[in-house]
């Protein structure tokens, strides 16, 4: 059991629905898509041109002055990271430096940080020059990119390509001094990260962190390595709202696309000390691993995600039939679907039916490592406000096990879990309780 209470103060996000989470909550429960044909590069030729991207921003208005030269170190991953923890520091009601200098209501070595990260891909227009720089009888030399490549390229380039450079950018933007750790474990490295940043508050580390992800996958080599490994939507590419389709019988594969979350945290006792309006409470979380020798996909049962679901329950001291909502991966892909709905069967039995369940990457798309915080924050907004959007290209259910809206909900949710796996075979899970000041 816990001994300090986490409590949700804040959230943020950059997402493919809009650049802050009032955004992405409202087209969440809207049902709209913001999947659509790829704009960052001519996908021509890939067999899936689509992708989540977040709207046009400028990334100078979300930083202080101080802090603006940094930008030129930034990677879009990084970017989004930043908006995102922008959005989620506001939302929360904490002063930061970055928001007001002079009058901070942080202690910065008492605040924490807690980001996962993805695989942080390279500006191809960058690093062209230095490849052809790099290239002996038409073959690239690695031996040569050492001598001439590299010279083509600024002394700090790897600044913006190291996944801990999103904490640290969010660190120095809002003087966090406390505990930081990068997360790097796939699409769940956004579910990890949360959990370990209340994790620093409950062993008292901190009394406030900021836990999230962020990931920009919309890159040509990102995207054709997605393709290659047979895990994208192919047939509708004319109709880009309709493509990803998690526990539809008609699914044909997942849509990726680029996103940031943050949440931010603080312990029980300190929130209710500044009058800070509580969203939710993190009650349990847990990760393992998926056991099938195919690391790439989970096993047909879900084992690995079993365990992480029984284990964040049991961490939260409730049963399974207490869960109201479960915010699932659900990614489109029709092995993986199939092997969570029956690891879902399997904890939840009977009393699944009963449960809602919520996939949102029909609108968001798969944002890698922050799916799980957009996932997080989707539960938490639903906890808000009693309320669950609709699930998105769920025509024919692959299964007719899970209690899948395809309208609005109104409901009263007491706990809402939010799992996930990678494509590495990492599984994660977190329990969200709705507040209330006497429980």
């Amino acid at each position: 059991m816990r001994t300090r209470r986490v409590v949700v103060t804040g959230t943020g996000a950059a997402t493919s629905l809009g650049l802050t989470g009032k955004e992405l909550w409202d087209g969440l429960l809207e049902g709209r898509s913001g999947i659509k044909k790829i704009q960052a590069f001519d996908p021509v030729g890939f067999p899936c041109e689509l992708a989540g991207e977040v709207p046009d921003y400028k990334i100078r208005n979300y930083v202080p002055k101080s802090h603006r030269k940094a930008t030129k170190l930034m990677s879009r991953d990084i970017e989004i990271s930043v908006i995102a923890a922008d959005d989620a520091v506001k939302n929360s009601g904490l002063v930061t430096k970055a928001i007001d200098p002079e009058n901070s209501t942080i202690t910065a070595t008492r605040t924490a940080i807690s980001f996962g990260a993805g695989l942080i891909s390279c500006d191809l227009e960058e690093m062209a020059q230095s490849v052809e720089k790099s290239v002996t009888d038409g073959e690239f030399d690695i031996q040569k990119w050492g001598t001439d490549g590299l010279q083509s390229l600024t002394p700090l380039w790897l600044l913006k390509y190291l996944p801990n450079m999103l904490p640290c950018h969010i660190g120095i933007i809002h003087d966090i001094q406390g505990p930081s750790n990068t997360i790097t474990c796939g699409e769940v490295a956004g579910h990890i990260a949360i959990a370990e940043a209340a994790e620093m508050i409950a062993r008292n580390d901190a009394d406030i962190a900021l836990g999230g992800g962020g990931e920009a996958k919309v890159n040509p080599v990102v995207m054709i390595r997605q393709c290659l490994h047979n895990r994208t939507a192919t047939d509708s590419n004319d109709s880009p709202e309709k493509a990803c389709r998690p526990f539809d019988a008609n699914a044909d594969g997942s849509v990726f696309g680029e996103a940031a979350g943050v949440v931010v945290m603080e312990e029980l006792e300190f929130a209710k000390a500044r009058k800070a309006a509580i969203a939710a409470e993190i009650v349990g979380s847990a990760s393992s691993n998926s056991l099938n020798t195919d690391f790439a996909h989970l096993e047909e049962d879900g084992e690995g995600l079993q365990i992480a679901i029984r284990k964040a329950l049991e961490e939260a001291n409730i049963q399974p039939d207490q869960i109201d909502l479960v915010v699932p991966t659900g990614t489109g892909i029709v092995a993986d679907d199939k092997a969570e709905a029956a690891a879902l069967k399997a904890v939840f039995g009977s009393s699944l039916s009963s449960i809602h369940v919520w996939p949102i990457k029909g609108m968001v798309s798969h944002t890698g490592a922050a799916a799980g915080a957009i996932d997080v924050i989707a539960a938490i907004g639903a906890i808000m406000h009693q309320k669950i959007g609709p699930v998105k290209n769920v025509e024919s259910a692959a299964d007719r096990g899970l209690n899948i809206a395809t309208e609005p909900v109104d409901k009263e949710i007491n706990y809402a879990l939010c799992c996930g796996y990678s494509f590495g075979g990492q599984t994660a899970a977190l329990v969200i309780k709705r507040y209330k000041e006497d429980a």
